[in-house]
């Protein structure tokens, strides 16, 4: 066999190698793509989208969001419904958009009436919802959404105080200023005031935003720990508030996961020279300090009540540990905390990853062991003991804890 025929034969067999490999890797990329196509939510997605498109697999109307049967005026949408908007804003995918539009079209009546809304209830948890309008009026400057957003606002007048001027929860809890409410009033009051209010009312609406932080770090605080009580009754009248102090018994994890919140999206909209900035940054930082000190040191998960991670029954919970993730992560993102901090982020993030997150068959991504509620007061009562938190009930995929999981991964995937 001469010299030319052995190079015509190599030539050949590799290319016919070339052939087969490339052959191989097409079918192997088509066979994946099939079972990615095949899966309801595909598996090569980032976190936050798989967890968005889970939500929308499991509620395909955004008023479902909160379980709900028929659509009401409810705040858990809200903070998957905010994840919702940042992903639209990252992708441009229309699907985002159109969930989030839905929302304000089944809620919001043609004359700007909020189907199931009562403004002489007084509570502040319904103003979180107004978050939506605002970004959907900003895009779609519908009069609606403008009347609607104007009845919300007129709530944050009438809303009782304490002698301080910190907003009271709702009419029907006289005095008490629950955690929870800085995060359903406070980031609306202060995207409201950015879009809308100007001069010397807009000064005072961003003070008295402050205020209810100052008055929080004032009444709320427990200088021992650096953890903040779920709530403060100024009357100290209530069966679960001490008789001295007026604070409830309990750090529990959701409320300080709404405190944290509350901080951190307030800052977006409150003005670069406000002499009070600097005051909640630092109000960042010592809450921060505080929550790695009781972050389990394994597994990187906070537990249902904060400072009892032995105790019998207490369990590793997934609202807080979400919530705790996003706060430090968009404190480190945006410079409100020091790089170092992004460790223990990373550390709780993981932990959720590993511990609390499971994926279905067809790529669907569960977020389990969220508390479903819990609060003070009401009927039956709740007395705020360590037995009633552990004992509240327990369930998967609550917008309480996926939102937040999805603010978090964004923030991780910048």
């Amino acid at each position: 066999m001469n010299f030319i025929k052995i190079k015509v034969l190599v030539f050949a067999a590799l290319g016919a190698g070339i052939f087969l490999g490339n052959a191989q890797t097409a079918v192997s990329k088509s066979s994946e793509e099939n079972s990615q196509s095949a899966k309801v939510v595909p598996t090569n997605l980032k976190w936050s989208e798989r967890m968005m498109l889970s939500e929308m697999q499991r509620f395909p109307e955004s008023w479902m969001l909160d379980f709900s049967k028929s659509p009401k005026w409810t705040y858990p949408a809200a903070i998957v419904l905010d994840a919702s908007e940042k992903l639209y804003t990252k992708t441009g995918k229309k699907e985002y958009y159109d969930y989030i539009s839905d929302f304000g079209a089944k809620l919001i009546n043609e004359d700007g009436t909020i189907i199931s809304y009562e403004l002489e209830k007084y509570n502040i948890d319904l103003l979180n919802s107004g978050n939506v309008l605002l970004y959907l009026y900003e895009k779609e400057k519908k009069e609606k959404y403008l009347k609607a957003l104007q009845t919300l606002r007129l709530q944050i007048d009438g809303q009782p105080r304490t002698k301080d001027g910190s907003f009271w929860h709702k009419k029907v809890y006289p005095h008490q200023v629950w955690l929870d409410g800085l995060y359903m009033g406070m980031p609306f009051y202060a995207h409201y005031t950015h879009d809308f209010t100007k001069g010397e009312d807009a000064k005072k609406a961003y003070d008295d935003v402050v205020l209810q932080f100052d008055e929080v770090q004032k009444n709320l605080l427990d200088k021992k720990t650096g953890l903040l009580y779920h709530a403060w009754d100024e009357s100290k009248e209530q069966a679960w508030a001490d008789k001295k102090t007026g604070l409830s018994p309990n750090f529990w994890g959701r409320a300080m996961g709404w405190y944290g919140m509350a901080m951190v999206d307030v800052l977006d909209f409150l003005p670069k020279d406000h002499p009070g900035r600097a005051r909640l940054i630092s109000y960042i930082k010592s809450y921060t300090d505080a929550v790695i000190k009781v972050q389990d040191k394994d597994n990187g998960l906070w537990y249902q009540v904060l400072d009892k991670a032995g105790a019998k029954g207490n369990y590793t919970e997934a609202t807080a540990s979400a919530m705790f993730v996003y706060v430090m992560i968009k404190s480190v993102n945006e410079g409100y905390l020091p790089k170092s901090y992004k460790k223990a982020a990373k550390k709780g993030y993981d932990g959720i990853i590993k511990n609390l997150i499971s994926v279905e068959a067809n790529g669907v991504v569960n977020l389990n062991k969220c508390c479903a509620v819990a609060g003070l007061g009401g009927k039956p009562y709740r007395d705020g003991s360590y037995e009633y938190y552990i004992n509240e009930a327990i369930r998967s995929n609550d917008g309480k804890g996926t939102g937040p999981f999805i603010l978090a991964s964004l923030e991780f995937e910048k």
